[in-house]
Parts: structure tokens; sequence; C-alpha cells
């Protein structure tokens, strides 16, 4: 007990001293979500500026910067955030406004909010990624007519097998709709209304003796490997990154997507404010977003982004080209549905309490 009490304190001391050490803090998911942020604009901005960077991974909410801020005790400078999380932080003040005259414009002059594909939340966020929930199955699993549908994703008649489910409502619930002929415009006005809710969970009760629960995101990818499951919904980003990387040939399906957005936020009382603020003007700005898809197959908030990507394809690190597995690309929009943060900010906690009792039942 003393050898792994000792232990801890040296994990704590060697993390606290990296921290020390470095003239700006910036706390992530980890993976190789943080692996692409590091490439793309962290190891510039260090080469750049001849500051250092310590890098925390943590496991999202606002707890820690809550705890932080409230203290007076703040380490972390910046924090890669949910779209509710970026909202919540900044009523709460737990991120600054961030001064519109730092953000980089893009090449003809437009501001960078002009240049995103959905407006900011607030002052506080500055962009980073899209990512989205994808339905996704192993080549070779079915015989005949391939799925490349939401509605084929629901239909267990026509494509036998499992279905690997997250044990979350959200974007599992717009699926559903979607899947029962729901246009994507109306999905939200649809599902506030008892009649909407009760129409999701029956379509979600067509595939009720067919699911497997999953939470941990690498494990749809095993569910569908292993063939336990026929298809899975998955981040497509570790679909995406599988075939990318690992040479799987799982085949996505873009159809009835749900795209989400992901920010950065600069924590209230940030001890190296100055760093704080000159990185986030660098790591939003088109270029960057730009470099991050060398590395990772989330698509950029900013438009111009997109075109400076398309402009060198081919443009993964590996020499493929990254358009075809981006989620915000121009030929998939138009079956993809976009998340409304504000929508489950002011919903969500009755349809969660009501999905995690579909889930027992």
């Amino acid at each position: 007990m003393l050898k792994t009490y000792k232990t801890a304190l040296a994990v704590l001391a060697v993390t606290a001293s990296g921290a020390m050490a470095s003239d700006l803090t910036v706390t992530s998911w980890g993976g190789g979500y943080t692996a692409s942020q590091q490439k793309a604009y962290g190891e510039p901005w260090e080469a750049n500026t001849g500051k250092s960077i310590h890098w925390e991974n943590y496991n999202g909410g606002l707890g820690e910067v809550r705890t932080q801020v409230e203290s007076g005790n703040v380490t972390w400078d910046i924090v890669d955030v949910l779209p509710d999380q970026i909202r919540t932080g900044c009523d709460e003040g737990l991120f600054i406004e961030i001064p519109d005259d730092i953000l980089v414009p893009t090449a003809d002059g437009k501001s960078m909010d002009e240049d995103l594909m959905v407006p900011r939340p607030n002052k506080c966020a500055v962009p980073q990624i899209w990512w989205s929930y994808q339905a996704f199955y192993n080549d070779g699993t079915f015989s005949g007519q391939q799925p490349d549908t939401m509605m084929d994703f629901f239909d267990v008649a026509k494509y036998p097998g499992k279905r690997g489910v997250h044990t979350w409502a959200n974007a599992i619930l717009e699926m559903a709709l979607f899947a029962d002929g729901v246009a994507k415009e109306d999905i939200y006005s649809t599902l506030e209304t008892e009649a909407g809710a009760d129409r999701a969970f029956a379509k979600l009760d067509t595939i009720k003796d067919h699911v497997v629960f999953w939470s941990a995101g690498a494990k749809p990818l095993e569910l569908v490997s292993s063939g336990e499951v026929s298809m899975s919904l998955a981040y497509n980003g570790r679909v995406g990154g599988a075939n990318l990387n690992d040479g799987t040939n799982f085949v996505s399906i873009w159809h009835g997507q749900v795209l989400e957005e992901e920010w950065l936020g600069i924590v209230s009382g940030s001890p190296n404010m100055d760093a704080a603020l000159d990185f986030v003007a660098f790591a939003s700005s088109p270029t960057a977003q730009a470099e991050q898809a060398r590395w990772i197959n989330y698509g950029p908030m900013r438009t111009s982004a997109l075109d400076i990507i398309s402009a060198g394809e081919p443009w993964f690190n590996t020499g493929v080209n990254i358009l075809e597995h981006m989620p915000n690309r121009e030929e998939v929009m138009g079956d993809s549905i976009v998340a409304d943060p504000d929508w489950w900010a002011d919903n969500g906690d009755e349809l969660q309490e009501r999905y995690q009792a579909w889930m027992g039942q």
C-alpha cells in the first residue's frame, strides 16, 4: 500500500512539474484526437513562439474547470469542450470571452464568424472540428445489395444481425426518426412532442431484441470486427481512423449521420493568458484547421479550411485522399443531421431517463 501511495505521489509530481515547466497547458480528450491537435498546431505553435505546451487528458465535463475557477487555483489554460459545455461554461463565467480582433480571417478577408459552417455559440468559443455518429459495417458482411442508409440500419429483416448502439439518447433518437421518414429539418420539433418521442422509441423497439450496447469509443469496432454485431453506430473518426491507419475494411454509412461540434475555450483565470489567446487564434485559423485533417478524419468547422484541403489533395499524412472520409463534405451534408445542442440542453434530461428505461426493458 505504501509503495502504491508513493508511486501515485510521484506521478502527480511529474504531472505538476510538467505543467509548471511549460508555458501553456492544453486539456483535451487524448488518443488520436489529441495527437492530431499536437501535430497540426501544437508543434507549429511551439516552433513559431519558442514556448512549450503541456498536454493533459480528461473525460469531459465542467467539474474540474469549475473547481479550478472557484478555488482560484487555475492550472489549465485551454480546454477542448463539447457544445453544451462551452455554452454552460460561458454562462457561468468559467471561460473568458475571446476578442474578435485576434481571430484569423480567411485569405479573402472574411471574418472567422462568416467562415463558420454553424454560428459560434458565444464569444467564449473558437472552432475545432466536426465529428459524427454514423452507422458502419465490415466489408463482406452482407451478400447482394449493401446497406447504405439509416433505414437499412433499422432493417434487421433485410440486413440480419445484431446492432451496436451507444448507451445515451443523443443521436440515436434523431436517427430513429430520420429512419422512420421524418425530414431532418423537422426532427427536433417532432421529438419535443409526446407523439414524436413515442414515434422515436417505437422505431427503436424494432431493433430492441437485436441490440448490443456500448459506451467506450473503441468498442463498436471490436463488436463489428468480431462479428458479434453486423452493424454498429460509432464515432466517424474511429471508423475512418481504423481504415486509414490500420488497414481495416469498414464501410461507413453517411446517410443519417448526426454531426456534432467541438470547441476550444480559455479558462477564466488562466495563468498564461497571453499565450492562451495567441494559441486559440492560431489553432482556429483556416490553415491549422486544414492541417489537422492530415492526421485525423474529423472535419474542420471553417469552410475555407475545406477549400485548402480540396486544393491540396491527397492531403492525409499517408498520401490518401482524406475528403472522402470527412463527415461534413458537401456530398454527404444533404442527408446529414446537424445536432442541436441547445435543444438537448432544454429537453435532454427527460429523454435520457426514458432511454435508460428503454435500455433496461
